[in-house]
């Protein structure tokens, strides 16, 4: 897991039936600073995040389980992050 920022949302009217009815977010990884690092990655949405959120986002098989055991998600969404310390 690791913490990210919701950045926007995506429509796709054409996808994998996995899909069907899920809502997709752009999110942008944070170090450990709490700044975006990377490129922007797609997630489906679990917990109903919204547009410049600090969240939870888990990857690969983790992601999966809460979608079927066919699903084509690689990045769930499944927390928001209502404090964060950084220690300094």
């Amino acid at each position: 897991m690791y913490l990210a920022k919701v950045t926007g949302a995506l429509v796709s009217t054409s996808k994998h039936p996995s899909l069907n009815g899920a809502k997709l977010l752009i999110v942008a990884r944070l170090n450990e600073h709490h700044q975006p690092t990377g490129s922007a990655q797609v997630a489906v949405d679990c917990v109903g995040a919204g547009n410049g959120e600090t969240v939870i986002v888990s990857s690969g098989s983790s992601a999966r389980m809460g979608n079927g055991e066919h699903s084509v998600i690689d990045a769930a969404v499944v927390g928001i992050v209502d404090a964060l310390d950084l220690n300094g």
